[in-house]
């Protein structure tokens, strides 16, 4: 007889009408339909709906916004801001895709940079274990 294991991925959900002051942290995606005062930072998905607003930094692998964020987001492969997104602080990101409707306002960097913090995310692990 076979054991089973669930290896089928969470997925962190925040409310339409919840409202969470503090920071987020995860290895698996999270969906905002709330309000989150605080960082989010997550090695999955993050996804903003429409009625989201997330008012701190975010770090994920992979976005896909329709709400609104107000801070830095860095992404290490792709962000996707829909027609309804608002941001409103600076991009650092592999790719990006940004729908006509949606409004960006900030600078943004793409490419080598996210090497490069890649690279020194790998010099404080090793920092920390030497």
């Amino acid at each position: 007889m076979k054991n089973s294991t669930n290896n089928s991925p969470s997925i962190n959900v925040v409310g339409k009408e919840t409202v969470i002051n503090g920071d987020v942290q995860s290895k698996s995606d999270i969906r905002i339909d709330g309000i989150l005062k605080g960082s989010v930072k997550t090695k999955g998905k993050l996804v903003v709906g429409s009625s989201g607003v997330v008012e701190g930094d975010v770090e994920c692998e992979n976005a896909d916004i329709s709400g609104e964020i107000k801070a830095k987001i860095t992404v290490s492969q792709l962000l996707l801001l829909k027609s309804t997104s608002k941001l409103n602080g600076d991009i650092v990101t592999n790719k990006l895709s940004i729908e006509p409707g949606a409004s960006f306002s900030g600078s943004c960097s793409m490419g080598a940079v996210i090497k490069d913090i890649k690279h020194a995310e790998k010099q404080d692990k090793q920092e920390k274990t030497a």
